[in-house]
Parts: structure tokens; C-alpha cells; sequence
């Protein structure tokens, strides 16, 4: 079964990007730390030792965050009690980075916070987004979503929540174009969720 997710796409972005980006989402509520032991970690992403941790401080995630010696970190951001989100953040195609938010088994009420409190965070001016996909349900993970959002150009076979694009994305991409939206600048919005999100 697959689990929802919420993917958003930066440009130019760098270390404080990626500081103000958290510290946004800790002042949502979603923090780095365990809530009962403070720790910090990140989590590996490589097949061999996919979800190894390894303890780090603030200060250090923070820092590497920025991608700026590397092309992918995941941590956890802790939603409530022993509820988390997974994040990877990673280089994509164009200069593009993917900020890919996992909503795994989260119940309703604590998804549409998460999901809610990502979104405020996203849209903010400290980082510049190009675009995001929100799939509650996971029906779209197989989607080559950095080719809907980054080119344009990637087919639909199955719809997410939302989906944002920038306007001339929308207007070459071979469905969108044809769709129904909502302008909320930067981008066009489409899904049956768009007043929601």
C-alpha cells in the first residue's frame, strides 16, 4: 500500500533557504528533535542502508540541509508524540530541489496538520517554489512528478489532492493545459482539493 506524500520544488537553493524552511516548520509545530528525547537524526536514503540513523545536532542538519556538499539528506520532523514525517531533500533535474514530505500512516487529524502547516511553509517568500504535488492517499507515487512540475512534460495516469505548477508549465504540459484551475500566483492549481490546501 502506498502512503501519501507532499513534494514541493525550489529554485536558488541554499543554505538559508533550507534554515529558514525548518525553522518555518518548527514555528508550524513539525519539529527536528524526538519530543521526548530531544534527539535529532538523519536518516539514510542509499538502498544499502536505507533508514539507518545516525544522531546529529540541530545546527549540523541545518547546515547540510543547504545541499551545497551533498545531493540528498533525510531527517524525521515530528509531528506529535511518536508521529513523525519523513523528509528527503534532494537535487532534482534544472537546478531544481525536491523537499519530498512522507505522510506515512499519519492519522487524518494529524495529516491535514502536517499537510496544512507544509503548505503555509512552502508558500512563504524565503523560498522560491516553483511548484508541489499533494497525494493524501499515495495513488500517484509512481508519477515521474519532477517531470510534471520541473518540464512539463511527464503523463498523468492517476490524479493527486493538488498539484501547482508555474503558469507556463501548465500551459505546455499536454493535461494540464486542458484543465480547469485555479491562479494562485505563482502558479496554477489543479485537484479536487484546491480550496483546501
Amino acid at each position: 500500500m502506498s502512503t501519501g506524500f507532499f513534494y514541493s520544488y525550489h529554485l536558488g537553493w541554499t543554505r538559508l533557504d533550507a534554515q529558514t524552511l525548518l525553522g518555518d516548520l518548527e514555528a508550524e509545530g513539525l519539529r527536528l528533535s524526538h519530543p521526548a528525547t530531544g534527539r535529532t537524526v538523519l536518516v539514510s536514503q542509499d538502498a544499502a542502508s536505507a533508514g539507518a540513523r545516525s544522531p546529529v545536532t540541530r545546527e549540523q542538519l541545518l547546515s547540510i540541509a543547504g545541499l551545497q556538499r551533498l545531493d540528498e539528506i533525510g531527517f524525521r520532523l515530528w509531528v506529535s508524540g511518536a508521529m513523525d514525517v519523513l523528509v528527503r531533500v534532494r537535487r532534482a533535474r534544472r537546478g531544481a530541489v525536491a523537499v519530498e514530505f512522507g505522510l506515512g500512516e499519519l492519522p487524518p487529524e494529524e495529516q491535514d496538520r502536517a499537510v496544512s502547516a507544509i503548505r503555509r511553509t512552502i508558500g512563504r517568500a524565503s523560498v522560491l517554489c516553483i511548484g508541489f504535488v499533494v497525494d493524501r492517499r499515495g495513488a500517484t507515487s509512481a508519477t515521474d512528478w519532477d517531470g510534471v512540475v520541473i518540464d512539463g512534460a511527464a503523463p498523468l495516469d492517476e490524479w493527486p489532492d493538488v498539484v501547482a505548477v508555474r503558469e507556463e508549465i501548465a500551459a505546455a504540459h499536454p493535461q494540464l493545459a486542458f484543465l480547469d484551475s485555479v491562479g494562485h500566483s505563482p502558479w496554477r492549481v489543479f485537484g479536487k482539493s484546491v480550496l483546501s490546501v
